[in-house]
């Protein structure tokens, strides 16, 4: 008998099946939120200048590489989306892009057991929380990574965080991403035309 992955909203980066399982649980968010919204945005959300808060503009800059159609991508290296220019960003996205699905991605810090672990969820990302920053709610989905310890020197716990953990984590996200990108599209393109 074949092993299969179960469809699960949080996943551990290192298990045999978190690339296919995190990829359906997205497709299956997107799904949900409304198949006529065919435009994507990605909102990867952090700075490179913190290790730890390296993993949104990871994914976003992995993400680049896919080349995905009717997908908005604004938080790289090179252009990070971040507490300071935040607002910014939403401005430019609702003007933008009003009729799109929003995905945030970040960076969180929780208990030692849970870092590591990646998870999607609908409804908005609240960033900062972690560092004790009021910000503004993005997205109509979101997925975070558990990237260290929190609780105390949540600054310094974040510099010090490992970067081959972001890097993995990132790596698991951006496939689970463009996959599930993907057969989000394929649903759209058959809801589509069954309806002609």
């Amino acid at each position: 008998m074949l092993n299969t992955p179960t469809i699960l909203n949080r996943v551990f980066w290192e298990d045999s099946f978190a690339v296919q399982s995190l990829s359906q649980a997205i497709t299956n968010h997107l799904n949900m939120l409304n198949y006529k919204r065919h435009d994507i945005v990605l909102v990867c959300v952090g700075t490179d200048r913190s290790t730890g808060d390296a993993l949104g503009p990871v994914v976003g800059t992995e993400l680049l590489k896919s080349a995905l159609p009717n997908l908005q991508i604004y938080g790289t290296l090179d252009e990070p989306v971040h507490a300071a220019n935040l607002d910014e960003y939403l401005a430019k996205i609702s003007e933008s892009h009003a009729n799109s699905i929003i995905i945030a991605v970040d960076a969180c810090l929780g208990r030692a057991e849970n870092v590591g672990y990646i998870t999607a969820k609908t409804g908005p990302l609240r960033p900062g929380t972690g560092v004790n920053k009021d910000l503004p709610s993005v997205g109509d989905m979101h997925i975070i990574g558990t990237v260290n310890v929190g609780g105390f020197m949540e600054y310094l716990v974040l510099q010090n965080t490992r970067l081959s953990l972001i890097m993995n984590m990132a790596q698991v996200i951006s496939t689970a991403l463009s996959l599930g990108l993907r057969k989000h599209l394929v649903y759209n393109l058959a809801s589509a035309s069954q309806e002609t």
